[in-house]
């Protein structure tokens, strides 16, 4: 991978999980970087399912790969953030 492609997926990370995580109700007690790594996560999952559903390419925005991988994200969110506050709850008890 060539500095570019990896600075790109860094960028849409960045996007797609902050928007993953405004879709997330209430506060999540993560990182920026956990969000950073869901969202590349996500970008990536969710390109190979467009693809699998043919639905990659699109005249003009690519909107149902968006949504499915903002929608992967706001997954991902939620369940680290489940995650990690339960891993609290019981260390504290």
């Amino acid at each position: 991978m060539e500095i570019s492609g990896f600075i790109s997926a860094i960028v849409i990370g960045i996007i797609i999980g902050v928007l993953g995580r405004l879709v997330v109700p209430g506060r999540q007690k993560i990182g920026i970087l956990w969000t950073i790594a869901v969202g590349i996560l996500a970008a990536l999952a969710g390109a190979a399912i467009a693809k699998a559903f043919g639905v990659q390419d699109t005249k003009g925005v690519d909107w149902i790969e968006w949504l499915i991988q903002i929608g992967l994200a706001a997954i991902g969110v939620a369940a680290l953030a489940s995650f990690k506050s339960g891993n609290r709850s019981r260390s504290h008890r």
